[in-house]
């Protein structure tokens, strides 16, 4: 008993200098977070007053040019006006006329009451600018937060033994697809025999981890993580309450989250290469779109009791139409 004792203040030690240390981490990122943010308001400010001074230029541009040629209409005016005075003191006009013309022609002058500067700031700079600045806030946050997320990048490799006999591995483990043929493989407790499903060979119980897969090309897939118990023989709808926490693509632009019942994601662009997260202890998987650095989905609030392995599954090749292979890929930190 006294030993248990020792060994559980051991444990407490541990956890609250582990957790220190998360702390101080998530400190860390939080001010790298903040300061990206505030360049990024200090850049949106700049731009909004060089523009406002830009239409100023312009406007007192426009001023200056309207000016100048009222000025020379009011110099032409005067220059008639000069000369009718002189023909109405004399009594040879037709004369005049006949010497110039012009004074009986009339002036090429625009219609002046239509013609005036807004003195109005209009208020469309700064919601363009305040629309621009929301999208590149989004951007920057959702890059901060996946190079957050990539820090915690594992090496993930296939494992065989779990591997549907439909299912075609790469000689790295890297790279699965759908074939036509059912080989001929040991029917192991650990293998799925019916749905095309494969899991990584390293399971995490701990911590946090991530990795990132490649997605290009195909029309039909799902990724995630699902617990070690889950039954691998016959089919099984993937949710949480079964041990499956995944996103998944359906006839080449249903994007869904496989909870129960099924949530449909709203995603900008098709992702190309989708990320993975996983937080143990805070019951978190997030995936996100590694392309655009945007957030997908985040299953939260979950209880992990089990070992966790990444889940990879193809979906049927549908005539070649979905042949290309899911790529587990090696991150490259933005």
């Amino acid at each position: 008993m006294i030993q248990d004792r020792m060994k559980k203040i051991q444990d407490i030690q541990h956890s609250v200098e582990m957790r220190k240390r998360n702390t101080e981490e998530e400190k860390s990122h939080s001010v790298e977070v903040f300061t990206a943010l505030i360049r990024s308001i200090e850049r949106c400010q700049t731009e909004v007053v060089e523009m406002l001074e830009q239409k100023q230029k312009a406007a007192e541009k426009q001023a200056e040019d309207l000016i100048k040629e009222l000025e020379q209409e009011i110099t032409e005016l005067k220059r008639r006006n000069s000369e009718l005075e002189q023909i109405s003191h004399t009594e040879d006009h037709l004369h005049l006329l006949q010497i110039d013309p012009s004074l009986y022609s009339p002036i090429n002058s625009k219609n002046w009451t239509e013609i005036s500067i807004n003195t109005h700031v209009s208020m469309d700079t700064l919601n363009r600018a305040l629309t621009r600045l929301k999208d590149t806030l989004h951007q920057k946050l959702g890059q901060t937060v996946l190079r957050r997320m990539q820090q915690y990048a594992v090496d993930v490799t296939l494992d065989p033994d779990t591997a549907n006999p439909y299912l075609i591995l790469s000689a790295d483990g890297k790279q699965v697809r759908c074939g036509d043929i059912r080989q001929k493989l040991p029917n192991k407790p650990e293998r799925f025999d019916t749905c095309v499903r494969v899991l990584g060979k390293k399971g995490f119980s701990s911590g946090r981890f991530y990795f990132e897969v490649q997605v290009k090309g195909k029309t039909d897939w799902y990724l995630g993580v699902v617990r070690e118990s889950i039954n691998r023989k016959g089919s099984i709808t993937p949710n949480p309450v079964n041990g499956f926490w995944t996103v998944c693509l359906r006839n080449g632009n249903e994007y869904k989250a496989c909870e129960d019942p099924l949530v449909s994601l709203c995603v900008r662009v098709k992702p190309q290469k989708v990320g993975v997260f996983v937080d143990y202890e805070e019951g978190l998987v997030s995936f996100y779109d590694v392309e655009s650095s945007s957030h997908i989905y985040s299953f939260t609030g979950q209880s992990f009791t089990q070992t966790l392995f990444p889940y990879f599954n193809p979906c049927l090749n549908n005539k070649g139409k979905n042949s290309t292979p899911l790529i587990i890929t090696p991150v490259s930190y933005n």
